[in-house]
């Protein structure tokens, strides 16, 4: 897991979408992002059908709930086996654990879990304001980054301006909020470029409509790999 990785969100309403979107990339696999839109449309049925198809999967479903829910929801996804799954660090150290232990026991021993710290659609404003956190954002997700090691995931979802904050945890980093320059920031807070977020510390970055609303969308996802891997 400690690779860097384009991760391309599948923000679509149905798997037609999908399947319009993949074929203009040609032979290339990218890494997928399967939300709560995607995923409560087509169900499990999609994830399978991607794995199969040779597609690294990270779904995102976000889960929070009391620990056994989390833990029993998780059993049942570890049957998809998916490359990397998420909770929000915001459910607490227990939750967490329990949602490991749930992946484990139902055989997803191999499924990265990470944890949300704070959506990249949050600002300090926000967070003080309507959640009532008086810490700052940097400090807020450090301590949701350390709630997750201490949970024994395996990383975080955060921001790249986060990103400084947890590679000195060990953890890996998922970074949404990406846009290629120039492109809308649209209803992200706290945005960067594939670049900026290589230079800052990301290990994975999520990109959606800088891809998959591009005008030629192979060449996008390429610049964006080039942006963020090299080569």
């Amino acid at each position: 897991m400690t690779e860097h990785a384009v991760i391309v969100a599948m923000d679509f309403s149905s798997k037609e979408e999908v399947y319009s979107f993949l074929g203009k990339l040609g032979s290339e696999r990218p890494y997928l992002k399967i939300g709560m839109e995607l995923f409560y449309k087509e169900g499990p049925d999609m994830v399978r059908k991607l794995k199969a198809e040779g597609y690294k999967i990270f779904l995102d479903l976000k889960l929070h709930d009391i620990p056994n829910t989390v833990y029993k929801a998780m059993k049942n996804l570890a049957a998809l086996g998916v490359d990397i799954t998420n909770v929000h660090a915001a459910g607490g150290i227990k939750m967490m654990e329990w949602a490991r232990k749930g992946l484990n026991e139902g055989g997803g021993e191999n499924t990265a879990l990470i944890a949300i710290t704070q959506l990249t659609s949050t600002d300090e404003r926000m967070l003080h304001e309507e959640l009532l956190i008086p810490e700052s954002l940097p400090d807020t997700v450090k301590k949701y980054a350390a709630n997750a090691k201490a949970a024994g995931l395996d990383g975080v979802v955060c921001s790249a301006h986060e990103a400084p904050i947890i590679s000195g945890l060990g953890l890996i980093s998922v970074t949404p909020g990406i846009r290629l320059s120039g492109d809308d920031v649209n209803d992200q807070k706290r945005v960067a470029t594939p670049a900026l977020a290589r230079e800052l510390g990301s290990t994975h970055i999520v990109v959606g409509r800088s891809i998959t609303a591009a005008a030629d969308p192979l060449a996008a996802y390429l610049r964006t790999v080039k942006e963020f891997i090299g080569g």
